[in-house]
């Protein structure tokens, strides 16, 4: 089976008092995108109102899709300390966000077990986005 045609991946926390100033501290790490509840947000057609906090930091996307090296990335440049995440877990919602972009019916991609631990300890949810090319039925 041939991989995932490309991915994207983002680890994101979000809650209604989050305030993105306190995670970067908490983090040490700057956000890709980060707003407060109350917040105006651009959309591709003008602004709306955030309806909670968000901190999201981004992974470089990947083709063919490789969403271990993608978590290795995002982790690597956050603390290692699992009091750190416990912590954030219980005040705010953390999740991966994978967007996986198909080009043909049958693609695929699998995390490793290690992969798969670092998210459960760090109380991080997996959050997949899959994005098909239009289905072609062809007769044979």
């Amino acid at each position: 089976m041939p991989l995932v045609h490309r991915a994207v991946a983002s680890l994101q926390l979000s809650g209604d008092a989050l305030d993105p100033l306190v995670i970067t501290r908490i983090l040490g790490t700057p956000p890709t995108l980060s707003y407060a509840r109350g917040d105006l947000v651009p959309t591709g057609r003008g602004t709306r109102t955030a309806r909670f906090g968000l901190w999201s930091l981004e992974a470089a996307a990947a083709e063919p899709a490789d969403i271990d090296a993608q978590v290795t990335q995002l982790l690597s440049s956050l603390p290692a300390d699992l009091g750190v995440w416990r912590e954030l877990s219980v005040r705010y919602a953390l999740r991966l966000f994978c967007g996986w972009f198909l080009q043909g019916g049958n693609e695929g991609v699998g995390l490793s077990a290690t992969t798969l631990g670092a998210l459960g300890e760090r109380g991080i949810a997996l959050d997949l986005d899959i994005y098909a090319t239009p289905y072609q039925f062809s007769p044979v």
